[in-house]
């Protein structure tokens, strides 16, 4: 689950370098969010596939794909010396939301009232039985 953590930080360096202006440094980190993405969605889908309990994380990596993919294709398609893509911004923002999800999902599942189920009444055979081996 390591593997989560490189693209968020690329992912979040290419949106701070593209708020601030560094059209050409958000480029690159851009690029280079693109495999590390990828890599951490064939990851946990192959955990998924394994029968590891990783489907939220491998729905949410397969999003966080598409839109650095998106993001990453505005960005380098938007004229040079203008402000980034709005597409690219929202893209990346939302990318990070998505690598956020499990995250948040981790921290809130302690709050999770467990069921309460009836306890089971035992058969009066069942009550003869236990009664002799006593």
């Amino acid at each position: 689950m390591g593997s989560r953590l490189l693209p968020l930080v690329l992912a979040t360096a290419a949106l701070a370098a593209g708020a601030s202006g560094l059209g050409g440094l958000a480029v690159w980190l851009g690029l280079l969010v693109v495999p590390a993405a990828a890599a951490a969605a064939f990851v946990t889908v192959s955990d998924t596939l394994e029968g590891r309990p990783a489907l939220l994380s491998a729905v949410t990596s397969g999003v966080a794909l598409v839109l650095v993919v998106a993001a990453s294709v505005a960005r380098q398609n938007a004229p040079t010396g203008r402000a980034g893509s709005p597409l690219a911004t929202w893209g990346l923002v939302l990318a990070l939301l998505a690598y956020a999800i499990p995250f948040v999902t981790w921290v809130l599942e302690p709050l999770r009232m467990p069921r309460r189920t009836r306890p089971q009444r035992l058969q009066p055979a069942e009550v003869d039985e236990l009664s002799r081996a006593a």
